[in-house]
Parts: C-alpha cells; structure tokens; sequence
C-alpha cells in the first residue's frame, strides 16, 4: 500500500478518535493541555495496538479465506465507515466525556479503535505488511486526537458529525478502491 492509501486510511480511523476528543474538549472543565495529551495518547495508542491484534488473528485464518480476501475487507470498510455515518446522523447527541480518569480512556480507546481491529483484519486476508500502516494511522490518530481536543476546547462542537461523516466516507472509499484493485472486471 502507497503512503498515500495508508495516510488516507489513518484518517478515516482517527475521525471518530477525532470526534470524541473534540467532544471531550467541548465539556471537560477545567480542560488542561495534559488532558489533550492523555487522550492523544490513549487513542493513538489503542489505533496502533488493534489493527496489529487483527492482522495476528487473520493472520491464523487468511489460508481459508484468500479468494474471499478483497471482498472480506471492502466489506469490513464498508460496514464500519456506514456504521460511522449512521451514528453521526441518528447517534445520541448526549453521549458527551465528562471527565477523563483512566478507566473511562481506556474504554473510550477501545470504542474509538475496534474498527481498526477490523482494519488489521483485512490487512492479514490481503496479506498487506502491518507495519508502516500502523505507524502511520498511530501516528495521525494522535495528532487528529489531540488537535480534536484543542479545537472542541476552543470552538466547541460544530462540526462534530461532519467529521464522523467524512471518516465514513473515507472508509467506504478505501474499501471501493481494495476491491478495484483485486477485481479483475475493473
């Protein structure tokens, strides 16, 4: 995969991080610096973490699945980037931080990177390297976190589910463009 595709991907993923640290410094009071690192952090931490954990698990299965291989991952893509454009349009608009001690990181961490689980998933059916995506989505999943923070802090929420949308759309269009490549009508 290009840098391009991989940078691409990275910020598909990171937007629903990016969401919610937006929305974490919307309305955590008193919001400090330290907290737009800690969810930085978290997030880019988890997103480097999970599509290595899926790439291992489809990994053990991708002999039993190879033909199946673009299909599995346009498929996985296509899920996740409606599931994220459905929450943005019909999720709940309470679900906001509060605070953010470790234990509600974590589980905000694991929220905000299962679909990178599945990502990771499609990368082992590809037989695609894990490496270099890892670094790049971890990479820009911290940045995005961290910038989410400092905007919702400074100018509040308005473009929250805009930026949920364009993740979605982003990841539906990756996993158009997986399948492209490996169909040989196209």
């Amino acid at each position: 995969m290009s840098f391009l595709t991989n940078f691409l991907l990275g910020l598909g993923l990171a937007m629903d991080a990016f969401a919610v640290s937006m929305s974490s410094g919307t309305t955590v009071r008193p919001f400090k610096i330290s907290d737009a690192l800690k969810l930085a952090v978290f997030f880019g931490g988890f997103q480097t973490m999970m599509p290595v954990l899926g790439w291992v698990g489809g990994s053990a299965v991708s002999g039993f699945v190879s033909d199946y291989a673009p299909w599995i991952a346009f498929g996985l893509l296509a899920f996740i980037g409606g599931k994220m454009i459905s929450e943005a349009l019909y999720g709940d608009p309470d679900g906001k931080v509060n605070s953010l001690n470790y234990s509600m990181l974590f589980l905000l961490a694991v929220a905000t990177s299962i679909d990178a689980l599945a990502v990771g998933i499609s990368f082992a059916f590809l037989g695609t390297p894990i490496l270099e995506p890892v670094i790049i989505i971890g990479c820009v999943t911290f940045v995005m976190s961290f910038c989410g923070a400092v905007l919702g802090y400074r100018i509040g929420h308005f473009f929250e589910n805009e930026v949920e949308i364009l993740g979605g759309l982003i990841l539906i269009g990756l996993g158009v463009k997986i399948l492209a490549e490996h169909m040989d009508w196209i």
